[in-house]
């Protein structure tokens, strides 16, 4: 198996740090131990703190996102299976031993103005996580994809704060229950 890059390798460790302890909590020089490698490499990959954080938020996009979508189509087999079996993806990741919220709802809390790359990066995540609920709900053949996404993505982001604020596990299952009535409806 091929090594990492070296900027590769610096991007997972931040990953896991920044996930962990958060953005502003996390200094350079702890991303630097971390990693072992010296300021002089890092800042030869980076220019700074905040370009790093993008790169991270890049990183975890793509990785959350093939996780997720993996999820699902396991647990749904059919198109309207999927639509529930959103929640039951939901549900395995707070369960998992790593679960520290959404980094990109702490990301965007961290760094609040819409104006941010940071806060950009992670509002485009949430648009992409829409269109794929949306894209289910076509393929489900709901009667308003677009509505039924926006009442799926909402229960799924009250899941999400649930689990990671308060530690309540079943908060994907609620969710779940929930939203069979508006799936229930959508599909007719």
């Amino acid at each position: 198996m091929a090594q990492p890059s070296k900027k590769n390798h610096i991007v997972e460790v931040a990953l896991c740090l920044f996930y962990k302890h958060g953005f502003n909590a996390t200094g350079i020089e702890k991303i630097r131990a971390e990693a072992a490698i010296s300021k002089k490499t890092l800042y030869n990959h980076f220019a700074s703190k905040d370009d790093l954080i993008l790169a991270v938020l890049r990183l975890r996009d793509v990785q959350f996102r093939r996780n997720f979508t993996r999820a699902v189509e396991h647990f749904g087999k059919t198109p309207a299976k999927r639509l529930e079996a959103v929640f039951d993806a939901l549900e395995e990741w707070f369960n998992g031993k790593d679960f520290y919220g959404c980094m990109f709802i702490n990301a965007s809390g961290e760094f609040s103005d819409p104006c941010s790359p940071i806060h950009s990066i992670s509002a485009e995540h949430k648009r992409r996580m829409y269109d794929y609920v949306m894209k289910l709900a076509k393929e489900a053949g709901a009667k308003n994809p677009q509505k039924l996404s926006q009442q799926l993505n909402l229960l799924m982001e009250g899941a999400i704060v649930q689990a990671h604020v308060s530690g309540y596990k079943l908060a994907a299952r609620r969710a779940k229950e929930m939203a069979k009535l508006f799936i229930n409806d959508a599909l007719g």
